[in-house]
Parts: structure tokens; sequence; C-alpha cells
């Protein structure tokens, strides 16, 4: 039987195409220490890819915050720029700054009779 790597020209990917397929195809024995290899690495593994990882992650979640930051205070400016100028508008009509709502709260309370 010729192997991928003899028919693709000898080419890294063929090779580890054949170890990959040689792992499904070796039965339980194979597979038993594959997985104790696995066992055995992923703790090491797991810490080196968590030490790549942790920097990049905190550099995403810092730009998210100051992007949120930069966003919430143009809204804010432009909220309050709103709001000061429906103030104005409506101490130029003469009602002053006392909205209606603040007017029915500031009169005395109605007892009936």
């Amino acid at each position: 039987m010729a192997s991928n790597s003899t028919l693709k020209g000898g080419s890294g990917i063929a090779f580890l195409e054949d170890t990959i397929g040689a792992v499904f195809e070796g039965g339980a024995a194979t597979g038993l220490v594959v997985g104790a290899g696995v066992v055995l690495l992923a703790p090491g593994l797991l810490t080196t890819i968590g030490r790549i990882v942790r920097p990049l992650a905190v550099g995403v979640i810092r730009t998210g915050m100051v992007v949120y930051a930069q966003t919430a205070a143009t809204l804010r400016g432009a909220g309050g720029d709103i709001v000061a100028e429906a103030r104005a508008d409506l101490e130029a009509e003469g009602r002053g700054a006392q909205t209606e709502i603040e007017r029915r709260r500031s009169r005395p309370a109605e007892t009936p009779a």
C-alpha cells in the first residue's frame, strides 16, 4: 500500500495527513496512548496558552472600555446641549425654567370641603 506522502511528492502536509490518519485507524490502543498524551500535556499547554492569550484579552477589554467612555461622554454632551436648548426655548417663551409638572407640584394641596 503506497502512502499519501509518496503520492503527493513527500510534502509536510501529506505527512501530517498520514499521521492523523494513522491515529484514527490505529484502534483502541492508539486512542488510549493519544488520550494519555493529551492528559499529560494539557496542564502545561493550557498554562502557556493562557499566558499568551491573557494580555490580548486585557488589551481588547481595555480598548472596549475606552471606546465606551468616549461614546458615553459624547452622548452626555449632546444630551446636555439639547436640554440646555429646551430650557432656553422655554425661557424665551416666557414660561421660565419651571415646567407644567413642576408648577402642579408646587401648588398647595387642595383639601375637600
